[in-house]
């Protein structure tokens, strides 16, 4: 059941090792299927080494309908985040170090590269520290996020959410990518150049025709 979108998720979290996000069997992976139900990746286990049966069929008060392993245990808040955001389809969790790191100082990652305006819609913001396997993680994600589709998570890590799993793959890369990039910029010292509200618009609205059109 649901092989197809189980494969993609482990493919995701693929990705997501493979830039930098997750080291070894951290963060996790999950996609709405319908009003009532999420697919979710298992706790502790590396992606590379997960096959689809792996990934667990959840519903959203939390019973396991299908899958032998332990969900992941911010499986709770990851419902919450399902429940409030009825536009979400996808949500990631990282642990990426750069992110991560600048949200240790500041309370938001402004957008000053148009790849963070393409893919999380404009500045970051950086919640308050939630503990993981919490149902606080779900709230602090909900009353941060904003219209973004990203939010840092203060000693903790990165959530990022999006329609489908593509969008919320893309929003936490170049999250990590605009991050290193500011890193480097305020390295020098001087003055950052900074994108004015107009031109993060832009970038925007011009990443929606970003891609092939399926004929």
């Amino acid at each position: 059941m649901l092989e197809k979108e189980k494969a993609e998720m482990i493919a995701a979290g693929i990705k997501l090792d493979r830039y930098g996000l997750i080291s070894l069997s951290g963060g996790n992976v999950s996609v709405r299927v319908n009003p009532e139900t999420l697919l979710v990746t298992p706790s502790g286990m590396m992606y590379e080494e997960m096959v689809p049966e792996d990934v667990l069929v959840v519903t959203m008060d939390g019973k396991v309908i299908e899958g032998e392993r332990r969900p992941s245990v911010d499986t709770v808040a990851i419902r919450y985040i399902f429940q409030q955001m009825p536009a979400v389809n996808a949500v990631i969790h990282t642990h990426q170090p750069y992110a991560t790191g600048i949200g240790l100082v500041v309370d938001q990652i402004d957008c000053d590269v148009t790849t963070l305006a393409n893919t999380a819609k404009g500045p970051v913001n950086v919640a308050p520290y939630s503990s993981a396997a919490s149902i606080d993680m779900g709230y602090a994600v909900v009353d941060h996020i904003g219209d973004q589709l990203a939010v840092v998570l203060k000693n903790h890590g990165v959530v990022t959410v999006g329609k489908n799993l593509k969008e919320a793959l893309y929003a936490a890369v170049y999250l990590e990518e605009a991050a290193k990039t500011l890193y480097v910029a305020h390295s020098y010292g001087g003055d950052i150049a900074k994108l004015n509200e107009e031109q993060i618009q832009t970038a925007v609205e011009v990443f929606k025709e970003y891609g092939q059109v399926k004929q």
